[in-house]
């Protein structure tokens, strides 16, 4: 493989997960890159200059930058690659491990096969499970666990298969490799998202220009799931709540008409008797933690879909499109 083809950077959107981050630069420091070139570089969304300082005097060839607010992942991933110098733009978890392998493999058959616009591998979680690598597109047949069940024997039958690879509809943002042709094809990550979804899209505007998704399953990262979010109360109702958002938000980005409007009424009216059911019993039983998370996220739903009304939009308050938007209609005021 030619040298110049080989340039990888590898590129970490961080928010507060400092130790995490530190195990994950450790694994990447370690990797022999003779077959490769790496340039890592960390995007601080906490605004922490201290902490910046600190990794900085530790890993000296490593870059960082710090972004002007907590904008996101999608739009911390996008700074990051405007940084980035290589051909290849390799998207990583800051909760993530990773070793020479995993990256070899990948850019060995993203190089092999041309039209693979974006290719993952396999996730081993701290347990030694796996996550799972079957993923399908949001819509009508995937909307509901029950619909899932239902139609699971179509679903897994359309995903294709070759040797050590599979081609889900999507994958996982904790680890993407893309090169710098198909990124600035698909022109990034979507900054409607500010968590969660974004990889979804991902892998949708690269499906739309006829690319194919690929996951390879020889190899494998080590993953902390859920590491760099969920760490208390208001954390995971945050999380929970951007995750309804986020596909609200994917909805309104990839369908149209009457079809879109049925997937969101059945996502809101679903989301509200279930929330509404599981708030109750939070309301009452608020000394059960599950339970009080399910009250306090309810309050927040609810506050969502009052503002998406009134501001005629998806977008989560949090997205740094939702205050462009906002500034766009004050100027028309």
């Amino acid at each position: 493989m030619a040298a110049e083809k080989n340039n990888i950077s590898i590129i970490i959107v961080n928010y507060k997960s400092w130790h995490h981050l530190q195990n994950c630069l450790d694994s990447i420091a370690k990797i022999d890159d003779d077959d490769f070139l790496l340039e890592v570089i960390i995007v601080d969304n906490s605004l922490n200059k201290i902490k910046i300082e600190e990794f900085k005097n530790n890993f000296p060839s490593f870059k960082f930058y710090i972004n002007s607010g907590n904008n996101g992942f999608a739009n911390g991933c996008n700074l990051g690659a405007k940084k980035a110098s290589g051909n290849y733009f390799l998207f990583l978890n800051p909760d993530t491990k990773i070793t020479k392998q995993p990256i070899l493999e990948m850019l060995t058959v993203i190089l092999a096969k041309k039209n693979l616009g974006a290719v993952s591998c396999l996730q081993k979680n701290e347990d030694g499970s796996y996550e799972k690598s079957m993923r399908f597109f949001p819509k009508l047949i995937t909307l509901f666990g029950f619909f899932r069940a239902i139609f699971k024997t179509k679903l897994e039958k359309s995903i294709k298969k070759d040797t050590h690879i599979i081609y889900p509809d999507w994958i996982s943002g904790a680890v993407v490799l893309i090169s710098k042709n198909w990124f600035s094809k698909i022109k990034g990550w979507n900054e409607d998202y500010w968590m969660y979804f974004e990889d979804v899209d991902l892998s949708k505007k690269i499906r739309d220009k006829k690319g194919e998704i690929g996951l390879l399953t020889n190899t494998f990262i080590i993953h902390n799931h859920g590491g760099s979010s969920r760490i208390n109360l208001k954390t995971a109702s945050i999380t929970k709540l951007e995750v309804l958002i986020s596909k609200h938000v994917y909805f309104a980005n990839h369908f149209k008409g009457i079809y879109c409007f049925l997937l969101q009424t059945l996502l809101v009216v679903y989301t509200m008797f279930s929330k509404f059911i599981l708030g109750l019993l939070g309301l009452f039983f608020f000394f059960v933690p599950k339970l009080k998370l399910q009250f306090v996220l309810f309050k927040k739903i609810i506050s969502y879909y009052f503002l998406a009304i009134i501001n005629s939009t998806w977008l989560s308050e949090k997205s740094i499109n939702y205050s462009k938007l906002s500034l766009l209609n004050k100027r028309k005021i």
